[in-house]
């Protein structure tokens, strides 16, 4: 091994901040180490990490191992005891060049993990597209200010904090000019964006700004957001913005009002049924997917059934379902919890539901043409983010007008027409 090899469990966000420290550990010569981005979300994704780092250490004997992300950073100790792990890095530290500089000269102390809830600036960081050419990700925002009774999140990320909108323009332009058609922005709560910045900044003011200071973009894109925060300069972007993308990923975790309280959640069924309705009515093509939570403590069969009838209710497309897992510190933890059996069998329940009702979509659009972002060699995405595949032949990083002629229940199939 020469370069460093960069594991990453978990979100988005953490697969961004891995290509931050590849180039950094690049930049400092870093070799022969591996790097453990780590996820907090669940418990089970903390055992999963120690699992991971000690087939790691079995794989790689010679290697220095450093641990970092919020696993890291909200039980270091837990990390710094196990004997495979050289070092172990916060989620703060994890994104400065300086901590791979002092890695490269063996100057690293083993245990670097400050207050995360001191932090008050995200730094600017500018990557590509995870190893394509076909889209980028600009991180505009990072940590969260909410507690929703089942997320440690929060106490792994810190207090939110903004990218200022001029950092944001200007790395947008920067990737466009390097030949990006589509940039997506990312965090961990964007839809707070601007809450800490001066003159009334907001996601949707932000939206605008990139869309009119860089008008050779091709598409934008969001990554999830929490439907009840947003401003209405985002609702007005997405109404009327054609490169704004007709894709909203929500935050919405249950469909029952009881569970939503329980879950300290800040919206009900009812405003998510309007949200929904409402975007439908002002973009007819838009698309909706969804994280959904399936056995949250104290959910009964018919709490569960609401959350069920929502994907429909919503018209919800992608799912991305949770089975509920117990997270050390959260108060759902406490909290009487629902027979591991049946959490498992409800998540099915609803994952199957998921799979209907993309099968259901796709079938929507049999014998249409799309415009897709090809992501690499025969496969691309419309608009709406629905797979297509189309045959080799089409450079990866172009837009291109396809024929959608079939789909196998997750994927469109079709061709690219001139």
């Amino acid at each position: 091994m020469s370069e460093p090899l960069i594991i990453t469990l978990g979100c988005r966000l953490n697969a961004y901040e891995s290509e931050v420290m590849r180039k950094h550990a690049h930049d400092a010569g870093v070799e022969d180490c591996v790097i453990v981005n780590t996820c907090a979300v669940t418990g089970e994704a903390v055992r999963q990490a120690a699992q991971t780092i000690r087939k790691l250490r079995r794989e790689h004997p010679a290697a220095l191992i450093v641990v970092t992300g919020c696993a890291a950073q909200i039980e270091p100790e837990r990390f710094s005891e196990m004997s495979e792990v050289d070092h172990v890095v916060g989620n703060g530290e994890k994104i400065e060049a300086e901590t791979f500089r002092a890695l490269s000269i063996d100057g690293l102390e083993r245990v670097v993990v400050n207050d995360i809830m001191s932090v008050k600036e995200t730094a600017r960081h500018m990557i590509g597209g995870f190893g394509t050419r076909a889209r980028a990700y600009v991180q505009i925002q990072n940590g969260c200010d909410h507690r929703c009774t089942f997320c440690i999140i929060p106490f792994g990320r810190g207090p939110s904090r903004s990218v200022p909108a001029g950092e944001v323009v200007s790395q947008v332009r920067q990737l466009v000019a390097t030949g990006y058609g589509e940039v997506v922005l990312t965090g961990v709560d964007i839809t707070s964006y601007g809450g800490d910045l001066p003159g009334g900044m907001s996601l949707g003011r932000l939206v605008k700004q990139i869309l009119k200071l860089v008008p050779e973009l091709g598409r934008l894109r969001l990554s999830s957001i929490d439907q009840v925060e947003a401003d209405s300069e985002l609702i007005d972007a997405v109404a009327s913005e054609p490169r704004l993308m007709p894709h909203l990923h929500l935050s919405l975790q249950a469909g029952d009002d009881i569970v939503l309280k329980r879950m300290k959640r800040r919206h009900l069924r009812a405003d998510a049924i309007s949200f929904c309705t409402e975007m439908r009515r002002r973009r007819p093509d838009i698309v909706f997917g969804a994280d959904l939570i399936a056995g949250f403590p104290t959910e009964t069969e018919d709490m569960f059934r609401n959350t069920l009838d929502l994907v429909d209710e919503c018209g919800l497309t992608y799912l991305h379902v949770f089975p509920f897992s117990p997270r050390s510190g959260t108060p759902a933890a406490r909290m009487p919890q629902v027979p591991r059996p049946q959490i498992k069998e409800r998540a099915a329940r609803l994952r199957a539901k998921g799979d209907t009702a993309l099968s259901t979509y796709l079938e929507v659009l049999r014998d249409s043409e799309a415009e897709i972002l090809m992501e690499q060699d025969g496969v691309g995405r419309t608009m709406q983010f629905a797979e297509v595949l189309v045959g080799p032949g089409a450079p990866v990083g172009s837009l291109q007008r396809a024929r959608i002629c079939d789909h196998d229940g997750r994927r469109l199939k079709g061709r690219v027409v001139a």
